[in-house]
């Protein structure tokens, strides 16, 4: 009899031979879809390539990232003074215009060249030389995905963490996750039309890092940063909305699993530059008021 008589007495729960069963099928299950997706879904071509053989290296890459920006990073600047990297920035980012700069011709070669719809195109899967050279520009855009960390890297060492915003760091620690599946599953077709942008985008935005770390002398005759943000979220919107048309027409042949990805990756990053440009504006708008003012009372 329990001493609380008012309650009911439950007996403990008994887990009977289907139970265990049932728990073993449902593992065996989510085995199975993991062994399929990991194997048969995904294109056999990247099979033996650097990073491509399971999402596992990928993610403790960017969770590596996250723990050095958020912790690791901010810990080593507590008690010392800010780097200078000048000339490491200047290498860097002449090297990314130039990267980036070749992965945007090697993409642009395939849709301005005729030898992609701008509709909508598929995946060549075989092994013809330009379905290959199609499919190693979708690793590099990955991979180039890793390089882009070195862009936080440098702001901790400068020890200029206001850089390090929310919309920073989730951009650059998700990026690569977001851009293996393209390499892993359609390395080609639809995929390259968002890189193709995107590192336009970074030709621009890095060409104009490049020049301001020159110095003043060539800071005060760049006008154009404002435009940047604007150009990557004109890339989103564009983006999403190519990716669209292969759930639309599914004759395409383009995934659909693919094309979700690179919806919801565009929308999310969209909604993130938008809510930094409205921070930017409204904190520019706010300082113009304090600067009239000051005028003013002068």
């Amino acid at each position: 009899m329990s001493e609380y008589p008012h309650m009911v007495e439950i007996p403990p729960k008994v887990i009977s031979l289907s139970d265990n069963m049932s728990l073993m099928g449902r593992s065996s299950w989510l085995v199975e879809q993991y062994r399929e997706m990991m194997e048969e879904k995904a294109d056999p071509r990247v099979s033996d390539w650097m990073l491509m053989s399971s999402p596992l290296a990928t993610v403790i890459l960017c969770l590596t990232y996250l723990l050095i920006v958020r912790v690791l990073g901010p810990l080593f600047m507590a008690n010392r003074e800010p780097y200078d990297l000048k000339y490491p920035m200047l290498a860097y980012n002449l090297f990314q215009t130039i990267f980036n700069g070749w992965i945007f011709l090697g993409a642009a070669s395939f849709w301005f060249g005729g030898k992609y719809s701008w509709v909508c195109q598929a995946v060549d899967y075989s092994t013809d030389p330009q379905a290959i050279s199609a499919l190693s520009l979708a690793w590099w855009f990955y991979f180039s995905k890793f390089i882009d960390f070195f862009d936080s890297f440098f702001f901790l060492l400068r020890k200029k963490f206001d850089h390090l915003s929310t919309l920073h760091v989730v951009h650059h620690s998700s990026l690569p996750f977001f851009a293996w599946f393209g390499a892993k599953y359609a390395g080609g077709g639809n995929t390259s039309f968002g890189g193709m942008w995107n590192t336009l985008v970074h030709v621009c935005m890095y060409t104009y890092y490049f020049l301001s770390a020159c110095g003043p002398e060539v800071q005060k005759h760049l006008w154009w940063k404002k435009y940047l943000t604007s150009m990557q979220m004109v890339q989103f919107v564009v983006v999403f909305f190519h990716s669209f048309v292969p759930l639309i027409y599914p004759s395409c042949g383009f995934s659909k699993f693919v094309s979700l990805i690179l919806m919801f990756n565009g929308l999310l990053y969209w909604f993130l530059f938008l809510n930094f440009y409205r921070k930017a504006y409204k904190a520019k708008k706010i300082k113009q008021l304090d600067q009239n003012a000051n005028k003013k009372e002068d």
